[in-house]
């Protein structure tokens, strides 16, 4: 004979559950009378046959038809209204479930004109928080049959909802400001985002009540992964390469060993950075280039040198030592021509 239950209760403070059914397994065997506990935080929502009956809020709460109209046509009349009927219970938190949070998995690409490649990649992280709004419509799309729905069951969702507004967000603002103003309007952004989102929470009875970016910055991915992505053509994946040659030569403490070494077959660093440096001079009449050189001194100190290359002091000392940058010592000091530097970035 099935049991059934006269108090229907579930004294649970729902930290991480954000519907509960009682019971877990089966349906509740009820009748008219039974008492349902319901906390201040809870939501109780019974169905039957896929139909929702009603909805009780906080308090405690006796069955009968003037409660539950929707009975009368599913029990009938019959031993005086004390018919056993069964049910479909589900206990609904109502609690704002906080500190949630999210991150994006891969930078997002916006627009960036007049700076660098003309894009940029952004990566952020940070927090949200989210609430049943509707625990009817939210039970009805989201659970289904679950005896226990948790947060984590649905945080891949909305995650994935709050990213896609970010990108949008990012996309619209990108037209307006540099990647560095954007990365100074993490409030507005934020707010812009949670705007966006709360059409698609509350399609799923939830409202979005906070969307926070701890941190938006530039993504750290290589010249190699940017180039799988499709974003850099070859020559600009050459410069990236050579200024990551450049980075690590900088932080060898061999000195010029990594200065001079090649950036890729039968093309050195010097070779490249004297083109580069002839690129970024151009601009002559008759599209002829002028190397960006003739802005040095005749005469340079090695940290001269290390301003105009962008390296360190040392690496331009090691590369003297080594022979491959011609200079003259006076004393205790070197000093380097301009057409020295100029033969050493031809490779000659």
């Amino acid at each position: 004979m099935a049991r059934i239950f006269d108090v229907v209760e579930y004294p649970s403070e729902m930290t991480d559950e954000i519907v509960h059914r009682f019971p877990e397994q089966g349906v509740a065997d009820l009748r008219i009378g039974s008492q349902v506990i319901v906390r201040e935080a809870q939501r109780v929502v019974f169905f039957r046959d896929g139909r929702a009956l009603d909805t009780f809020g906080p308090g405690r709460h006796t069955i009968v038809t003037a409660n539950i109209p929707k009975l009368i046509d599913l029990i009938g009349k019959a031993f005086n209204d004390r018919t056993p009927f069964t049910a479909e219970v589900y206990y609904v938190s109502m609690r704002e479930f906080v500190d949630r949070k999210w991150g994006t998995p891969q930078p997002i690409i916006v627009r960036n004109p007049g700076m660098g490649l003309g894009v940029a990649l952004l990566q952020g992280f940070g927090t949200y928080s989210f609430q049943v709004k509707d625990p009817q419509q939210f039970v009805t799309q989201i659970v289904g049959a679950n005896g226990v729905f948790r947060t984590a069951e649905i945080e891949n969702r909305l995650r994935t909802m709050l990213l896609s507004k970010l990108q949008d967000v990012l996309g619209e603002t990108a037209a307006k400001y540099s990647v560095v103003e954007l990365i100074g309007l993490t409030e507005e952004l934020g707010a812009s985002v949670r705007a966006k989102g709360q059409d698609d929470f509350a399609a799923v009875g939830l409202t979005l009540k906070s969307f926070y970016i701890g941190n938006l910055k530039p993504s750290d991915k290589s010249a190699e992964e940017l180039r799988a992505m499709g974003m850099l053509d070859m020559q600009t994946y050459t410069q990236l390469q050579a200024a990551d040659a450049l980075r690590d030569a900088a932080q060898n403490p061999s000195g010029g060993a990594g200065l001079t070494a090649g950036i890729g077959a039968g093309v050195g660093l010097g070779n490249f950075l004297g083109q580069s440096l002839q690129g970024a001079g151009a601009g002559a009449a008759g599209g002829a280039a002028t190397g960006s050189t003739q802005n040095l001194p005749d005469v340079m100190t090695p940290a001269d040198v290390a301003g105009a290359l962008k390296v360190s002091e040392e690496d331009v000392l090691a590369a003297i030592q080594a022979g491959d940058l011609k200079a003259r010592k006076i004393g205790n000091a070197f000093r380097v021509s301009r057409q020295a530097l100029e033969d050493y970035l031809k490779g000659s």
